[in-house]
């Protein structure tokens, strides 16, 4: 019992004291680009739940405009402090002259709750706000687009990066039931066409699969947050299955020649009520799109 105890007791201290701030770039090859394309490479941040006095965060954050991306991809859950927005538009800075697109998710809108970091282990309950955003989400918004980051806000947007055309289609947070999907196919003369969401659940990814949009993208899951060693995740926080909690997998899951690239984010924060990580690391990632 002790030593079981001795057991528990570390790795909650390595979940907490090293695992959470141990930011890693993962970088994946997607082969979704038409035959005899160049590369294009993609930064993909999410759920970085800043606060103001997470310097470490920021700094690493910033040090990734050294990549060169040729866009940035946020799929939200930015904030987690009333006065964060200037440590989040801080930590962006460097990027914010790259071209980039955005959407938002809950922890953009609401401010964290406390909650007992083991509660991310059980069955999602869905929407779970219904009173009014408190968090500066209008100013954090406006900083990013001031700057030429595109607002995907359930809508449609074309943006020209490296000389292509690419096409995207964006929804609200899906978790909070604010995502309205835009119907309508993909742009047919567009390079690629892009479909970008917070949090990955299945009504969204279909949509934009069948609508043409052949790379998605979308955050949330934490990865898992806290795994088991040698298995993985066991929840998603959304109704994705825990095969493609994280990284790079085909929508519809049997994959097939009609399928799009998913890619999830694991994120770079957690909420501060839970500020625990096991077999999990925050990441951020580097996607070079190649010839398919």
């Amino acid at each position: 019992m002790i030593g079981l105890a001795g057991l528990a007791t570390g790795g909650l201290a390595y979940a907490a004291g090293y695992e959470v701030r141990s930011y890693r770039l993962r970088r994946f090859d997607v082969p979704v680009l038409a035959p005899g394309s160049r590369p294009l490479r993609i930064l993909h941040l999410s759920d970085l739940h800043l606060t103001p006095r997470q310097n470490r965060k920021i700094e690493w954050v910033r040090s990734l405009a050294a990549l060169s991306p040729d866009l940035i991809v946020n799929t939200g859950d930015n904030i987690a402090h009333r006065d964060a927005v200037p440590a989040a538009l801080h930590a962006f800075e460097p990027l914010l002259s790259i071209p980039g697109v955005f959407v938002f998710g809950s922890n953009d809108y609401y401010s964290p709750r406390p909650k007992n970091p083991l509660s991310y282990l059980l069955p999602t309950k869905g929407p779970a706000r219904v009173e009014a955003p408190d968090l500066p989400w209008r100013d954090l918004r406006d900083g990013m687009t001031a700057s030429g980051w595109v607002d995907l806000t359930n809508t449609h947007q074309k943006l020209t990066v490296d000389d292509r055309l690419l096409a995207f289609v964006g929804v609200d947070d899906p978790h909070l039931n604010r995502d309205r999907y835009p119907a309508g196919p993909a742009e047919k003369d567009a390079d690629l066409a892009i479909g970008v969401a917070h949090a990955p659940y299945l009504r969204v990814l279909d949509a934009m699969a069948t609508d043409g949009y052949r790379l998605l993208l979308a955050g949330h899951t934490h990865g898992g947050q806290l795994c088991v060693p040698g298995y993985g995740a066991l929840v998603t926080n959304c109704d994705l299955d825990t095969a493609r909690v994280k990284g790079v997998s085909q929508h519809p899951a049997h994959g097939g020649p009609d399928a799009s690239w998913l890619h999830v984010s694991a994120g770079l924060g957690t909420s501060p009520y839970a500020p625990v990580r096991f077999a999990c690391p925050p990441e951020a990632t580097l996607l070079t799109l190649t010839a398919g």
